[in-house]
């Protein structure tokens, strides 16, 4: 193929690629302070249960099971079905918890915001590693 043609190929395609491609990357800087809606009940920075789970290291974990905590049967029941926290689910999670999980105990009504939902997102991948 004549490099000219490539050359065509890939400046169409990046003409017409979506203008938010990159914007499931998330302001970490910025998830911190939406997380200061969550730091009353969650900590994500240690290993350390609240009045909800610690979310430390939450990321690739099965629902309802970090250790020592008292889970509702409903989060229970998601982590025994499959649900396991990825950036798809907890992206509905925030949303809204109690739509995603059915008798989740968590009062929180939810983030509606999505860059408020990627920002956080972002905050909490660097406690996952």
């Amino acid at each position: 193929m004549d490099y000219r043609v490539v050359l065509l190929i890939g400046a169409a395609v990046t003409a017409f690629a979506p203008a938010n491609a990159g914007a499931q990357e998330g302001d970490a800087a910025a998830g911190a302070v939406v997380f200061k809606k969550c730091a009353t009940c969650h900590v994500v920075d240690s290993d350390t249960n609240k009045v909800g789970p610690s979310l430390n290291k939450l990321f690739g974990r099965k629902a309802g099971t970090h250790p020592n905590f008292a889970y509702s049967a409903g989060m229970k029941a998601a982590g025994e079905g499959g649900l396991v926290w990825d950036e798809t689910v907890l992206r509905e999670y925030l949303h809204n918890p109690k739509a995603k999980v059915k008798g989740t105990k968590m009062a929180f009504v939810g983030v509606k915001d999505e860059k408020e939902i990627t920002d956080l997102i972002a905050y909490l991948k660097q406690y996952s590693q």
